[in-house]
């Protein structure tokens, strides 16, 4: 049997205890009113893995499952110590034990309750009505155990799956969510802006935030307030207020989305208007919490402020802007996050934010270093350290550089004593990977934030195939990581590859601008040439890929069966992969002087059929929002190949 998180101290005993098929779950007087939504939990889970429906009763002491708050049996055990200590948010210790007298759980706290009734959801999950005897005594390494998900660039989640997302975070023991946006918001005064993109709106936020509260989740509000401003500097209303002259000159692009577009940070009417944006959103939120953003800002100083840059420095233009924004939250009552990625460059100024203040300290790679943990240890700062589950721009989620990446971060947490870890999800490109991809890193980070001792990658995979994917033969997870390493021409050079052909056939190419600057052309030969070289690869790897998906398609008979729609997914994306390598190797060939017009007519229709199923996959999750943009790259190679 699996856990996941692993209990810091599980004991197994001989024996089982066998549930009573009209059983009852007890809440004891020590429980609250709100916990009975946590038996209600409980006993759902009891229905659809045995078929018992339990009564829940008032304190009973008798009943086969028991419920109650404190009394951690052990006073000296490890879980009563961390909870005493303070390094337990809001009560999460817990205890579980199932001997001959039943079943009973004790929570420090509300989320304590909680999250041993998350634990014996996992073990009927596996067990079923026959429970083993075990005692075991838990509580997190690390306080805040975030999931970060874009909602803005490219997919805009439907409310159903936000709920089932928070469900999964839930059963891992996430307690805090936060959703990036951008322009993804109903803002009442901002049509121009959200007009094309189906919004979440109030009702959606409010609801969304109340279901997150009865699963111990924190719902965090995130909104760029400084970079990534693109749609809002890109109305005819706003323009103006962008650092660089004429932001809606160029036409969109992936790219040009990701390095432009930040505010004028010397106009007060910015601030005003950023200012209006933050009450309008926090109010929808009972968290006291927001995440400002005020990350990746390339264009500071390049335009309309480059004289206070050669006059001030980049770091106090910098923290002027983001200073006043942090002490506008800590006025209203709120704690102000921002992301560390500028502040690393001149930390000392960090004394200079409002002591609340809170660096989400993010690096993605494989081998990320530990230096910027250690730096923003040593300021005294507050920090979240922030790992991803590397699946953007890529159409499956490069599951192996997410593990080794979260699995690094996360120790630098535990070793720098970092208030939490804030594992993110994010949507480059038009976030044209599948969202469940990103759980089997959501979990990597759900697993080590709460649990310093890591299992092996592999260990680890087997055992999340098996509890989350139900697949008894434990492969699910070794086959994906398989496929996902089977790429050799990837979403993000194919979105490049097709930016540099059109600029050069507009004549941009030469235009050495802002939209087109000499860096960015020598970026894109070399990824021309990468085109080149992959493509040699491309008849192996599809060769490779067909043989995994046999594979992966023959686990659905060791699955069960509210998991088997799992597999669909990869199914698609795999396919997805194979066209792209060909269409990869095709423009090689047509580099080196041979034309396959034949495979190139063939490969433009197989595309677009793609796309088809593409799209009705999407709207199982998200909203309409951009699912256009991906169809325009789409569309573009299409009629590309059909020019051959």
């Amino acid at each position: 049997m699996y856990l996941i998180p692993k209990p810091h101290e599980w004991k197994c005993g001989q024996g089982a205890y066998v549930l009573y098929y009209a059983g009852r779950i007890s809440l004891e007087a020590s429980c609250s009113q709100e916990d009975y939504e946590v038996a209600r939990l409980l006993k759902q889970e009891i229905l659809e893995d045995t078929g018992f429906d339990y009564q829940i009763v008032p304190g009973l002491g008798t009943a086969e499952i028991v419920l109650e708050r404190g009394g951690l049996a052990d006073k000296g055990n490890r879980s009563e110590q961390k909870c005493k200590e303070g390094q337990v948010a809001d009560g999460e210790a817990y205890q579980l034990m199932i001997c001959e007298n039943g079943v009973k759980i004790c929570g420090a706290g509300k989320r304590g309750l909680l999250y041993g009734v998350q634990t014996l959801r996992q073990i009927l999950r596996q067990e079923g009505a026959v429970l083993p005897y075990m005692e075991i005594s838990d509580a997190p390494d690390i306080s805040v155990r975030g999931f970060y998900h874009d909602a803005t660039r490219g997919r805009v989640p439907t409310l159903a799956w936000l709920k089932k997302l928070a469900d999964t975070l839930g059963l891992y023991k996430i307690n805090q969510m936060q959703l990036y946006v951008e322009h993804s918001y109903l803002f009442e005064q901002l049509s121009e802006m959200w007009r094309d993109d189906t919004p979440l709106t109030a009702e959606d936020i409010i609801e969304l935030d109340q279901y997150c509260a009865k699963r111990g989740i924190e719902l965090v509000p995130s909104l760029s307030t400084f970079g990534h401003l693109y749609k809002l500097l890109r109305t005819k209303q706003y323009r103006h207020l962008c650092e660089l002259e004429n932001p809606d000159a160029a036409p969109f692009g992936f790219r040009d989305r990701m390095m432009h577009h930040t505010i004028n940070v010397s106009d007060p009417d910015g601030m005003t208007l950023i200012r209006s944006m933050l009450r309008e959103y926090m109010a929808l939120f009972t968290t006291r919490k927001f995440n400002l953003c005020a990350d990746e800002t390339f264009d500071l100083g390049a335009g309309k402020n480059a004289g206070r840059l050669t006059d001030e420095g980049e770091g106090a233009l910098y923290i002027s802007y983001v200073g006043d924004l942090c002490r506008f939250l800590a006025d209203e009552g709120r704690t102000p996050m921002i992301w560390g990625d500028r502040l690393i460059a001149f930390p000392e100024l960090a004394a200079m934010l409002p002591k609340e203040t809170i660096c989400l300290n993010w690096g993605y790679a494989p081998d990320e270093t530990e230096d910027h943990t250690r730096t923003y240890a040593q300021t005294g700062i507050r920090q979240y350290v922030c790992p991803g589950v590397s699946g953007w721009n890529h159409l499956m989620n490069r599951q192996e550089d997410g593990w080794k990446n979260i699995s690094r971060m996360c120790s630098y947490a535990d070793k720098y004593g970092a208030e939490g870890v804030l594992n993110t999800d994010w949507g480059d490109y038009g976030h044209v990977n599948h969202p469940t991809f990103s759980i089997p890193g959501m979990i990597y980070g759900a697993a080590a934030s709460w649990n310093r001792e890591q299992l092996p990658y592999e260990e680890l995979n087997r055992q999340i195939s098996v509890l989350e994917y139900r697949d008894s033969s434990g492969k699910f997870l070794e086959l994906t990581d398989l496929l996902s390493k089977q790429e050799s021409f990837d979403w993000y050079t194919f979105v490049n590859f097709k930016e540099r052909m059109e600029a050069e056939s507009t004549g941009e190419a030469g235009d050495i601008s802002r939209f087109h600057s000499e860096e960015y052309l020598k970026h894109m030969e070399v990824l021309t040439e990468e085109v080149l070289h992959r493509a040699a690869e491309a008849a192996e790897k599809n060769d490779r890929m067909r043989e995994i998906v046999s594979e992966l398609a023959a686990c659905i008979r060791n699955m069960d069966s509210s998991t088997r729609g799992s597999v669909k997914p990869y199914l698609l994306a795999a396919e997805g992969m194979q066209i792209m390598n060909r269409i990869g190797w095709v423009i090689a060939e047509a580099a080196g002087g041979t034309i396959h017009s034949k495979e190139a007519w063939e490969l433009a229709e197989a595309l677009e059929k793609w796309y088809y199923q593409y799209r009705i996959l999407w709207h199982t999750v998200s909203r309409e929002s951009e699912l256009y943009r991906i169809g325009e790259v789409i569309f573009w190679y299409a009629d590309y190949l059909r020019e051959f």
